[in-house]
């Protein structure tokens, strides 16, 4: 029998502020332009989710909400603490059954690759990327997440290796996810924008400022 749709998609992000989201863009980019290419990539993601079926949707965000976010979220605080931790808590905003959360870094997401994976019998689901961490970790029990996610080192090459494994070894029917890359550098800027869907406002703002530089 398949799984029900989702009942909560989460995005986890930061308010895309110079200086305090993507750093490592900078250079070549300026703290104002890495601070764009964000708020594109946020944008972009937050319309992907509007558009994948689920019953809510929420943002839980680091800061303050701005004209870039478009209706239809539940915004809430991310909680104090390590990545593991406001992880583990963003879950805790879901209400009962399949929940998945993304975050701000991949915007080449579309519709349908979120949409599938709650089509699939499975307890968890696993979105690896490229760089050893992960984009995607999905829940049929919210609940667990606390066990399942706190004390995961994050930022690290192993990070999707260990919390990969620590579904696996808690039982879990894991369903992995096509892997992705994250923005975090320039190269994975230009590769990323070259992924995107047509239309998308991350691949536009790269263009714009490749342009410009000529």
């Amino acid at each position: 029998m398949n799984a029900p749709a989702w009942t909560t998609l989460l995005v986890i992000a930061k308010e895309p502020v110079p200086g305090r989201v993507k750093t490592r863009l900078t250079p070549p980019y300026t703290p104002q332009e890495a601070a764009t290419l964000a708020e594109a990539a946020l944008t972009d993601t937050l319309h992907t989710v509007l558009k994948t079926p689920a019953r809510r949707r929420v943002l839980v965000l680091d800061g303050a909400h701005g004209p870039w976010l478009p209706s239809g979220f539940d915004v809430v605080p991310q909680a104090h603490g390590g990545l593991d931790e406001r992880i583990a808590a963003a879950f805790t905003h879901c209400d009962d059954g399949p929940a998945l959360l993304v975050g701000m870094d991949t915007p080449q997401l579309t519709p349908d690759l979120l949409a599938q994976p709650a089509r699939d019998d499975a307890d968890a689901w696993f979105g690896p990327a490229a760089d050893g961490g992960f984009w995607a970790l999905g829940l049929t029990d919210p609940a667990r997440a606390g066990d399942l996610v706190r004390g995961v080192p994050m930022s690290t090459d192993r990070t999707g290796l260990i919390q990969r494994r620590r579904l696996a070894d808690a039982g879990l029917l894991v369903h992995d996810l096509p892997e992705l890359r994250d923005v975090d550098t320039e190269t994975d800027a230009a590769t990323v924008a070259a992924c995107c869907p047509p239309g998308s406002r991350f691949a536009a703002t790269v263009a714009s400022y490749t342009e410009a530089a000529r």
